[in-house]
């Protein structure tokens, strides 16, 4: 089969896995390199094939399969260095992104900013009004032309949008995705007169109803596109000549991948791709395991990323926010906070009060203790005077940490505020706990789901040191480190394990009694659409899979809940069990007796998630399991401050490596990887299951 390699590239480090034929993994992490990040990716990969006993120039040509995950995209946004973009929109509509909604793009997260104007304000428009173009065309909301296009005002429009030195335009009309025709001819146009400029039109991104969200996909597509399928593009061209014989796969925001050729297109897919990424192994594994309902969390050394898998199916969201602008893209519903290893600790002034986050020390500098000029304290300082790491073995022994200097630090911070210096280094974590289980509380109760009937699955390089805490603030009983040292690259971990999955949507709204030759209709158009797609993939069709749902929603109402179907077409009396699939659906989100039986029921938007199952990795499960802890695994013992019992406590260490399933630690005590750090509190129990994952538990009871 050859080797199944996932790339994930973070703010700090690119992460790497490689699973071979048996099901081995091998990870490697390497320093993302911001200026050049195939160069990064490059470097990773080989790593993994010295830590194989590889050759790295030879080894591309083992893959059988590489998945990537790419932040080039997010970059580009976030830095506000993507292209020069013109907007070509009907007439009289030209002031759609400027005007937004009325919330400006904050969330309950902002309350006050949504509430208090002055608070909160309008971003930087995506495209100045001096590039945005409005043209003669109208079709009405029955996809009927009321004013055809006006050719010589497009071409007119497109000549003063490329004299001002556009790189990229977008195109959106009303109500288009009923009568795509008019946007199509203004592509065809731009094609003949500028070949090379980037198109993107919202009937191919997102057909769907939302002028606004509609119009802001389409402008951040454009925004992104020049600078990410240039890179996609260079980056599968020095992947063949590195020897790498097989189509490049890209991680996508709906989970699995999409032919580099499609995320070319439409790298606007690739937003939150990597967490999303780590959800997608958290599910494979789950899978595995037989755990159906899963919360997954992500610490790195930037942000805190958390999904929802319930029911063995990931929790979905159809409208996403990047910088204030809301947009429609189907993906992986992920919610993250600025609060990982990198968050940067100040005090205000005001209150007298520590804040950590949303601000992050990045890669460079990094933290105080990194000793690359850094100078505001950060979550990892805290840890490293806390003595959960050990500054001779960060990163496996790679990096050498300064915990002199994180000391002095967050002893200035700690006599700001009259506290003793590891008081001021355990409350720093506990406030970035603390926001942690905010944000799973939200992602959870807010949702109509109650976390204590969740496993969760903490993993990134942090993730595994915090967890111990904030899972205790949610009632949750077990947490699981997946595949030990394999935690910190588990991003890397779920593009391996990915499937190709694309996403297509269709608005067609219709009211009840529906009828059945209607719907099958706008089944059958998205499925040949799916399965056109697949076939350009070269995908063989016996793999592929079809997943049909439905936005619905009670008449008269403006927001929508997903509804899956088990079935591929409407057929015999479908129409009430759909009903009570709603009413089901709609009740565990807004509370039990909150659906009206009584309402007329609407279809909005019509799905399809088609699926093709790629090579899988083996996860051997022990069939012998040992209490015995292996001689060699315990490590020198060391001071560890534990705000249970306020004081420093000299605590065993382990060697995570070298420990065997069946094995069972109680806390305190700390367990080490090479990329990750486990810390097990007091009254805690950590076990090595059969599969090789650590099993944290949140009471040292041995339990049933």
């Amino acid at each position: 089969m050859g080797y199944l390699v996932g790339v994930d590239i973070g703010g700090t480090f690119t992460d790497c896995v490689v699973i071979d034929e048996a099901g081995t993994v091998t990870t490697a992490k390497s320093p993302s390199t911001p200026g050049n990040f195939a160069q990064g990716m490059i470097d990773a990969i080989g790593l993994a094939a010295e830590a194989l006993g590889a050759d790295p120039k030879s080894f591309f040509g083992q893959i059988a399969l590489l998945a990537h995950g790419t932040t080039v995209g997010t970059n580009a946004i976030v830095q506000k260095r993507g292209a020069k973009v013109g907007l070509i929109t009907t007439m009289g509509h030209q002031d759609v992104l400027h005007i937004m909604r009325g919330s400006r793009g904050y969330s309950g997260r902002d309350i006050r900013k949504v509430v208090h104007f002055p608070e909160g304000g309008k971003p930087d428009p995506i495209i100045p009004k001096r590039l945005i173009e409005g043209v003669s065309e109208r079709v009405d909301c029955f996809g009927k032309v009321v004013v055809p296009l006006n050719e010589a005002e497009a071409e007119a429009a497109i000549r003063r949008l490329l004299d001002q030195g556009v790189e990229a335009i977008a195109i959106c009309f009303l109500w288009s995705f009923l009568h795509p025709d008019h946007e199509r001819r203004v592509r065809d146009l731009i094609a003949a007169v500028a070949p090379q400029v980037f198109v993107t039109c919202s009937v191919d991104l997102v057909p769907k109803w939302g002028e606004y969200e509609r119009t802001t996909a389409v402008a951040l597509n454009a925004y992104i596109g020049p600078l990410a399928s240039g890179y996609l593009r260079s980056l599968s061209t020095r992947l063949v000549e590195l020897g790498y014989r097989h189509p490049l796969q890209i991680t996508q925001c709906g989970g699995g991948t999409i032919s580099v050729e499609k995320a070319m297109e439409a790298p606007l897919l690739t937003l939150d791709s990597g967490p999303v990424s780590g959800v997608t192994a958290s599910l494979f594994l789950g899978e595995t395991m037989g755990c159906p309902n899963v919360i997954t969390t992500d610490m790195g050394g930037t942000s805190f990323d958390v999904g929802i898998i319930h029911e063995g199916k990931p929790i979905y969201s159809a409208i996403s926010t990047v910088n204030q602008y809301e947009y429609f893209i189907p993906k992986v519903d992920i919610q993250a906070i600025g609060s990982g290893g990198g968050s940067l600790v100040r005090i205000d002034e005001t209150t007298r009060t520590m804040r950590v986050g949303p601000e992050s020390a990045g890669a460079k500098p990094g933290p105080i203790c990194y000793g690359q000029g850094g100078t505001t304290p950060t979550v990892t300082d805290a840890d490293l005077v806390l003595g959960y790491l050990d500054p001779d073995w960060f990163a496996g022994g790679r990096m050498k940490l300064d915990r002199a200097r994180a000391q002095a630090a967050i002893a200035d911070l700690a006599k700001r505020l009259s506290m003793d210096v590891m008081e001021c280094a355990s409350g720093i974590a506990k406030i970035a706990e603390f926001q942690m289980a905010d944000i799973i509380r939200k992602m959870t109760v807010g949702k109509g789901l109650d976390p204590r009937d969740f496993v969760l699955f903490a993993f990134g390089g942090a993730g595994p040191a915090h967890a111990g805490v904030f899972a205790r603030e949610l009632g949750v009983q077990k947490i699981i480190i997946p595949q030990r040292e394999t935690a910190s690259c588990w991003c890397a971990f779920g593009a391996a394990s990915a499937d190709v999955l694309h996403v297509y949507e269709q608005v067609d709204i219709m009211t009840s009694p529906f009828s059945a030759q209607r719907i099958n209709s706008a089944i059958e158009k998205l499925e040949a659409a799916a399965r056109d797609q697949l076939r350009r993939d070269s995908l063989s069709e016996e793999r592929q899979q079809l997943e049909i749902s439905l936005d619905m929603r009670h008449k008269g109402q403006i927001n929508e809940v997903e509804v899956p179907v088990a079935w591929t077409r409407a057929t015999g009396a479908f129409e009430q069990p759909l009903r009570q699939r709603f009413y089901d659906q709609y009740e565990r989100l807004y509370g039990k007796g909150s659906s009206f039986h009584g309402a007329r029921v609407e279809i909005v938007t019509f799905r399809v998630r088609a699926k093709v199952e790629m090579p899988r990795p083996r996860l051997p499960k022990a069939q012998k399991l040992s209490k015995r802890v292996p001689a060699g695994a315990q490590r020198t013992s060391r001071p560890v401050y534990w705000e249970e019992t306020k004081a420093a406590v000299d605590t065993p260490v382990y060697d995570g490596t070298k420990l065997a399933p069946g094995n069972r630690l109680d806390g305190p005590t700390i367990v080490e990887t090479p990329d990750t750090t486990v810390v097990v509190r007091p009254g805690q129990s950590l076990l090595i299951d059969p599969w090789a994952n650590f099993e944290l538990r949140l009471s040292s009871q041995t339990p049933a």
